[in-house]
């Protein structure tokens, strides 16, 4: 039986309650302190769900740094975390992996480099960064394989998946568009993986397949990306700024279509973190780095006209 692994965390930033949600998902939570966490929705959501039956009771976090100590704080109270570092360098020796629970990709790399220098299993929240040379700089400090965990959540999300009969009735798959709100550059990766995961893990496309032709329309805080692949195969994402809309991917084949629309964030949070540990306890394997690079490239693409 494997002993239960001590996660440390770290956190916050703009817009991002992972250290919150997180952390409630192994440990539980105290709702006298979790009703005041700046995003409403996660004790909306974790109050659903019955604790601890429903916590991953491998694993505990232990330790927390964020940049600000008031936050951490009330994390902490909020989540029964018993320590607080000051530095996030002070994890080391102190928890078996980390859980870097930050968004703003471009604190990634140094915040990760002495967890990885050290051998430390660690989750970067997505995206890993928007840069493929970046993100392979990332990958290269690692001391092992599957030393790194990334994802976005969303690609483990049950009801963004494909079951092979509903993949059978679709025929062949002609376009797929895919939206969510909010920005490109944080927010696409959560279109982009999980419809990157439905075409690789059905063979549909492999990240040996290029993209013929690429069409970019921005109009204020939107943006819409359409690839045409090399199989003729059209995939389209946009990202809707404040523009209220589910997070939705639509399949259109040769014989029927199909909708996807995100509705359960805790199971997909929860699925994707009970990945990490499984990872950890050489149960599974993170996803590949290739399709991780790939997910990252179309990201970039997004960014780069032609």
């Amino acid at each position: 039986m494997n002993k239960k692994i001590k996660l440390g965390i770290i956190g916050m930033s703009p817009g991002n309650g992972h250290p919150y949600s997180w952390s409630a998902i192994f440990n539980g939570y105290n709702s006298e302190y979790m009703k005041n966490c700046p995003f409403p929705v996660i004790p909306e959501y974790l109050s659903k769900h019955n604790f601890p039956k429903e916590s991953i009771n491998s694993a505990t976090v232990t330790h927390i740094w964020t940049q600000d100590k008031n936050i951490s704080e009330h994390i902490a109270k909020s989540t029964y975390i018993e320590n607080i570092v000051d530095n996030f360098e002070d994890l080391i020796g102190k928890v078996d992996a980390i859980l870097l629970a930050r968004d703003d990709y471009d604190t990634h790399l140094k915040i990760a480099q002495p967890f990885l220098k050290y051998g430390y299993p660690i989750y970067i929240d997505k995206p890993i960064t928007i840069n493929k040379k970046k993100a392979i700089k990332i990958f290269d400090l690692q001391k092992y394989d599957n030393q790194i965990f990334t994802c976005s959540a969303l690609s483990f999300a049950k009801e963004l998946e494909l079951k092979q009969n509903e993949l059978l009735s679709l025929g062949k798959i002609k376009h797929i568009n895919a939206s969510i709100m909010k920005d490109w550059n944080k927010y696409s990766i959560h279109i982009i993986e999980p419809v990157l995961k439905i075409l690789f893990s059905n063979n549909i496309l492999s990240t040996n397949n290029k993209i013929i032709n690429k069409k970019i329309t921005t109009n204020r805080n939107t943006k819409t990306v359409s690839f045409t692949w090399e199989t003729k195969l059209i995939t389209t994402f946009s990202t809707l700024g404040k523009t209220k809309s589910p997070i939705k991917i639509e399949l259109f084949g040769t014989d029927q279509n199909k909708k996807l629309i995100f509705n359960d964030t805790f199971n997909a949070f929860k699925n994707a973190l009970s990945r990490f540990i499984n990872i950890i306890n050489k149960k599974e394997l993170p996803y590949p780095k290739e399709f991780i690079l790939k997910t990252i490239s179309l990201i970039e693409e997004g960014n780069l006209y032609d």
